[in-house]
């Protein structure tokens, strides 16, 4: 399971790893109401997270390493308070945990760092043999998380 994580926009993306490929299982996007207190969206977030790992059981969470620029540091705090919550999931399900950076994501996916969000889309669609490209972008973002981690456990193993 991939999450893209953000206090307006969680994507997540459960896909399944077969020999033949890569199969997208579940996918969407969850979203918090802006102008609700701090803790009601964060609880939101994570009742919304708890249920999908309850649903979908994955046996493995990737989550978008936190990154913002150095002239918005109240994004990097509220996607820290949104990563934590999603954590905080996981490890109440005993779900192994870890963490991928964006560019290397986008690396992955499209072979560029730097990849502008159309482009996941457009890759995240071609690879997962999707009709369309992802919709909203933070869906396509999580699709592309968990497509990486995929990737990149199917050449470590024999």
């Amino acid at each position: 399971m991939g999450v893209d994580p953000g206090l307006v926009a969680t994507g997540f993306g459960v896909l399944e790893a077969e020999p033949g490929g890569v199969t997208v299982v579940d996918a969407g996007v969850i979203s918090t109401t802006t102008g609700q207190p701090l803790e009601a969206r964060l609880n939101a977030l994570h009742r919304a997270v708890h249920r999908i790992i309850e649903l979908q059981a994955p046996g493995l969470l990737v989550v978008e390493d936190l990154y913002t620029e150095y002239r918005f540091p109240r994004t990097a705090i509220l996607m820290g308070h949104a990563r934590g919550t999603i954590l905080l999931a996981a490890a109440q399900r005993n779900i192994p945990l870890t963490n991928l950076a964006s560019t290397m994501v986008k690396r992955t996916i499209t072979g560029n760092g730097h990849a502008s969000k159309m482009q996941v889309q457009r890759a995240v669609a071609m690879l997962c043999k999707l009709s369309k490209p992802p919709e909203p972008p933070d869906v396509a973002d999580a699709i592309a998380i968990a497509w990486t981690l995929a990737s990149r456990i199917s050449r470590e193993c024999p």
